[in-house]
């Protein structure tokens, strides 16, 4: 038998597995994309007003930092690469990690690949399958980024280039994923050293922009692989020699992964973990303090990321006015999407409504760890000691609702200090903006509610609140733009929060909101009580 023997079966097998997880994440991506070159040509349809924003945006750090430098803005290409590469070459990398990962380490840590690996299946196999799902994966988002620009009008080798250049971010990180799984005993461990490696590069990539482009902290850039996606500078004299640096890094990190592969046993990893203390500490005599113990890692990243992001948020609202300006169908657009009193509100207004949702992701995230304990095998322990199955349920869900919370204070007060240092405002702002953040709590707390209701009564069906998670982002971020009836809208949670700041505080939605979350949480609750453990 031959070490790659099994390989074909198994790319059949990941893909019947991600039938729907990784056309979510192309169809997400390459919309995402479209959408904004069609927007860029309608919002800025000649030469001039191109050249008008070109000369608003100016050399504003933060932008900068958040987007890339930008190369060409006078053609509508140009600025859907400027807005769009930076984010979807992320978006990329973070979907060839999650894939590889789920097929390799975390199939191992399961214990099924074992199982796999009694038959006719080869050492490498594994590996291999994932990889091949990842490349494949990232070669259809860049095929549909393509036909998506070129429909939009925009040049074919520009768009080739943009969505080549996602497919080779994409084959990087898949790369890396492929040596943290070797590297590591547990899928979270890979998925969070390959997830890290993803946000270094992005802070690389940030670092090196926004220095002068003579000076050494400039080269930082080229030592991030999401920055080698927009030094390929699609629509603007395109870098074609970038990819050969991309693709040799590429073999590289995926012969390193073979290597590191033939020299561990199944299951283990070559980083053995670090042995915990003899004796429990007393927090852990509570399912309370165990749950605590499973969710304070996850969310200390989530945090400090927010925190980051907040700040990013608060520094660039202060020149949103002067880079709008003289641009009334966009001044609207940013009105609707939240705000009634002044371009600076209703862009703070809008960018904490997004950070909200993403929020929301959280809360799913870590309500879903009830689902990942018991189909492990892990909560049948404690459940066989006198801790019941409410109060097991329950405090998982307490620190779920509590780190959402912590998640949109830690945004609010990054914004608040950001933008209040900026504005000299710094007593009135992060009160202000704290509060405005926290406002989208219920909303984000539906969808836990939401996750506990399928988790009790149909646990087969969780995955539907990753799909209600990604339906209310797409209606909030792109209903207003489209024009969307208000009648659609109203089917996510998040249009019923109150848009602050700048427009009218009203407690009656936040209160209706927490009710639905509630009884979602109870019929969760009841459901668990009444179903047996383990079974769908």
């Amino acid at each position: 038998m031959g070490s790659f023997a099994g390989t074909g079966a198994l790319v059949r097998l990941a893909l019947r597995r991600d039938r729907a997880t990784l056309p979510i994440w192309i169809l997400v991506i390459a919309g995402l994309t479209a959408v904004t070159a069609s927007s860029f040509a309608e919002l800025y349809p000649t030469v001039q007003s191109r050249q008008e924003f070109a000369a608003s945006l100016g050399n504003n750090p933060s932008l900068i930092a958040l987007y890339g430098r930008p190369f060409d803005l006078t053609s509508v290409g140009g600025l859907t690469a400027w807005r769009m590469l930076g984010v979807a070459a992320v978006l990329a990398a973070l979907m060839s990690t999650f894939t590889v990962v789920r097929h390799t380490r975390a199939e191992e840590e399961s214990g099924r690949l074992e199982l796999v690996r009694a038959g006719v299946v080869g050492r490498y196999a594994p590996l291999s399958a994932g990889l091949l799902v990842a490349f494949g994966a990232n070669l259809v988002l860049a095929v549909l980024v393509v036909l998506g620009l070129t429909r939009n009008g925009q040049p074919a080798g520009g768009a080739f280039a943009f969505g080549l250049a996602l497919a080779v971010a994409g084959w990087v990180f898949a790369a890396v994923a492929a040596g943290t799984a070797q590297l590591t005993e547990g899928a979270r461990a890979a998925n969070g050293v390959a997830g890290s490696m993803v946000g270094l590069s992005f802070l690389l990539r940030a670092v090196g922009d926004v220095a002068d482009p003579h000076t050494r902290p400039a080269v930082l850039s080229w030592l991030s692989p999401v920055g080698w996606s927009q030094q390929v500078r699609p629509f603007a004299g395109e870098r074609w020699w970038v990819f050969a640096v991309a693709l040799a890094l590429v073999l590289v990190l995926t012969g390193s992964a073979y290597a590191l592969a033939a020299r561990r046993d199944l299951g283990a990893g070559l980083m053995p973990p670090r042995p915990g203390p003899a004796q429990a500490g007393p927090w852990l005599r509570s399912p309370l303090g165990l749950a605590w113990r499973l969710h304070r890692g996850a969310l200390a990243g989530w945090a400090a990321a927010f925190a980051v992001l907040g700040a990013v948020l608060g520094s660039v609202a202060a020149g949103i006015a002067d880079l709008f300006a003289g641009n009334e169908q966009l001044t609207d657009i940013l009105t609707r999407l939240g705000g009634e009193q002044g371009i600076v509100d209703a862009f703070l207004a809008a960018e904490i409504g997004l950070v909200g949702s993403v929020a929301a992701v959280y809360a799913v995230q870590a309500t879903l760890r009830l689902r990942s304990e018991e189909t492990g095998l892990r909560a049948e322990p404690v459940l066989a000691t006198a801790v019941g199955r409410t109060r097991w349920a329950v405090s998982h869900l307490a620190v779920a609702a509590a780190g959402t919370a912590v998640l949109l204070a830690a945004v609010g007060l990054g914004i608040g200090l950001a933008h209040g240092l900026r504005t000299g405002d710094l007593g009135t702002q992060v009160p202000r903006l704290l509060g405005a953040a926290l406002v989208a709590l219920p909303a984000a707390w539906v969808l836990l509610g939401l996750t506990t209701a399928l988790f009790g009564l149909a646990p087969r069906l969780t995955v539907l609140s990753w799909a209600a998670v990604l339906l209310f982002l797409l209606l909030g971020q792109f209903g207003p733009i489209l024009r969307l009836d208000q009648r659609v809208m109203d089917i996510s949670p998040f249009a019923h929060v109150p848009r602050i700041p700048g427009g009218d505080l009203s407690w009656t939605p936040m209160v209706w909101l927490t009710a639905v979350a509630a009884a979602l949480v109870a019929a969760g609750l009841v459901g668990f009580r009444r179903r047996d453990v383990g079974t769908g």
